[in-house]
């Protein structure tokens, strides 16, 4: 088979596609022939040399995909060669084949095309795990969050809205902004433009965000902090803006707030089973009803992955940017 390989860290440049060994399915794994994986910043961190895969996982960058089950390993029940699924990955997405714990395997929702799908499995994880399975929000409350055009903050809007809260988001530009505004955004907020905590305030009468989604580590947590309404609850997910912040205990103890950080791939893998199966039991069948649905900015081969690299680094993208296979 041919995949995305890494031979030296670098730009986008860096990215070579190659021919390399097939995998093969062990033990509770399924062999998925892809049909599309998503770039993710996990996997320009990768190819940076920043963030290499876990112990045991694939090589190749890639943390999500779509497509076929070509294969099962032994003791698999549940799946059959030809499902359409999609699949949570640690690495390997940017390949024409690629193997998967079965506990990762999602088939692909209703009302979403096997190319749609490899734009789900990581942002629906992520949100679903930290918005309501860590920060626990609830209907009737607000969530901020920030670069909701991105495939998580497009992700975060229309499931926040599917259980009832209020969302307000940060972005960069008009255009992104009335993107979010689409998918259900209440309160639109331009980061270079406004200040954050006080359009924050001014929205929920003084009172804060209950949850917030934070993509930007220590360049925003004082300000997160801020803007936490009392019992509010901080969840980080990226460090685009640094790694060390300072934390004011006093502010964070007069509101009861709590902050907390999570990663998704290197979790065991009967964490990232439980994630899963939460949100085929609470997320997918929002898909059949409308309410949620993929939100993908453009297409290319997977051959050409250095170009979708380039665009989700430069931010030139609202949703995600999906890798077809040949």
């Amino acid at each position: 088979m041919h995949a995305i390989t890494i031979p030296e860290p670098g730009g986008p440049e860096a990215l070579v596609w190659a021919e390399v060994p097939d995998p093969q399915p062990g033990e509770g794994e399924v062999l998925v022939e892809v049909a599309a994986s998503a770039v993710n910043r996990a996997d320009i961190m990768q190819r940076q040399g920043f963030y290499d895969p876990p112990p045991g996982a694939s090589p190749y960058p890639g943390l999500e995909c779509s497509g076929r089950v070509a294969a099962l390993g032994p003791g698999v029940s549940g799946w059959a060669v030809g499902d359409e699924v999609c699949a949570l990955l640690a690495g390997g997405g940017y390949a024409e084949k690629v193997v998967v714990p079965a506990g990762q395997l999602l088939p692909v929702p209703q009302g979403v095309d096997v190319k749609g799908a490899a734009a789900l499995p990581e942002v629906v994880c992520t949100v679903w795990s930290n918005v309501f399975m860590v920060a626990h929000l609830r209907p009737g409350e607000t969530l901020l969050v920030h670069g909701g055009s991105s495939g998580i903050g497009t992700m975060a809007i229309q499931l926040a809205k599917a259980v009832g809260a209020k969302v307000a988001v940060t972005a960069g530009s008009k255009e992104k902004l009335e993107r979010c505004a689409e998918l259900g955004a209440d309160v639109l907020i331009n980061y270079r433009e406004q200040d954050f905590v006080a359009e924050v305030k001014e929205a929920t009468g003084g009172a804060g965000a209950d949850v917030i989604l934070d993509n930007m580590g220590a360049k925003y947590l004082d300000r997160n902090v801020q803007a936490l309404a009392v019992n509010g609850r901080l969840a980080i997910i990226g460090m685009q803006g640094g790694r060390k912040g300072e934390l004011n205990i006093g502010t964070l103890l007069a509101k009861r707030a709590a902050v907390s950080a999570t990663s998704l791939r290197a979790r065991p893998l009967e964490e990232k089973a439980a994630i899963v199966a939460a949100v085929r039991e609470h997320v997918w069948p929002l898909f059949g009803g409308g309410h949620v649905r993929p939100v993908v900015d453009r297409e290319m081969p997977m051959s050409e992955a250095a170009e979708g690299h380039r665009v989700v680094e430069e931010s030139g993208h609202i949703g995600k940017v999906l890798l077809v296979a040949p």
